[in-house]
């Protein structure tokens, strides 16, 4: 049987860069390898294009796409981040719409501005600046209770904007996810084997969806609940975190694929 194309899907923080730092040092000897087979490595963030289009750079991935703002927008290879576009504008109105004593629960990065980012994501100034570049989606920081949240949530909704948790943030778009995007770059391959890695709730619907799914251990976030998958081995957990973790499953995948 001819091994299928194998593509690689990975979150970004908390999975190949670490949740404090942002390093990627502890994943270079899996993806040196994975550059040299040729196998494409995806990048999948709540990051933006202009945060990603130099990290995919760094990494040596710019030949291939990259999944932006949590789903909502998508990098084709070679592409530079794009200034204009969008839906961030209409975003930002629909959160004006909800009834101010839940609005006020969440500060948003474009309530907070850029020295707030730098102060909550412990991002470099010129870093935060990346990450203030919008077009799809908004990140914050929900200060209020569960029951809030949830009236918070519906408020959007009703709008057509949906939440969804990451390790760090809830973030906020009209309703696109990664998974959805996975699914549309797996389609321009012949019968790819899938292989997905996230740390948080956002990664959920990527990695359920994934021929091959591993959680990355998050000790900054309570522990994802169990996946549709992991009974049967499918979706796997990673005690290790970050680089680490992401280095050694897919150090897993190599094996197994004779790479």
């Amino acid at each position: 049987m001819t091994r299928p194309a194998l593509l690689i899907f990975t979150d970004l923080d908390g999975t190949l860069l670490d949740h404090e730092t942002y390093s990627h040092a502890e994943a270079a000897p899996a993806l040196r390898a994975l550059r040299a087979a040729g196998v494409p490595v995806i990048l999948a963030s709540s990051k933006t294009a202009a945060e990603i289009a130099p990290l995919r750079t760094e990494l040596g991935l710019s030949a291939y796409p990259a999944i932006v703002e949590n789903g909502a927008g998508r990098l084709e290879p070679d592409a530079e981040a794009p200034r204009t576009g969008g839906r961030y504008r209409a975003l930002r109105s629909a959160l004006s719409q909800v009834p101010a004593p839940l609005r006020s629960r969440f500060k948003g990065f474009g309530d907070g501005g850029t020295e707030w980012i730098a102060e909550v994501t412990g991002l470099a100034p010129e870093a935060a600046a990346l990450a203030a570049r919008r077009l799809y989606s908004e990140p914050g920081i929900w200060s209020g209770s569960e029951t809030e949240k949830s009236a918070f949530l519906a408020a959007l909704q009703a709008q057509g904007v949906s939440g969804r948790e990451g390790g760090r943030f809830l973030t906020l778009s009209f309703g696109a996810s990664k998974a959805g995007q996975m699914a549309e770059i797996a389609a321009r391959y012949t019968t790819p084997f899938v292989v997905a890695l996230g740390d948080a709730p956002n990664d959920r619907e990527m990695l359920e969806q994934a021929d091959q799914g591993f959680i990355i251990a998050n000790p900054h976030r309570a522990p994802m609940p169990p996946l549709a998958g992991e009974e049967t081995g499918r979706i796997q957990r990673i005690a290790a975190a970050g680089p680490k973790g992401w280095n050694l499953a897919l150090r897993q995948v190599i094996s197994d694929f004779g790479i």
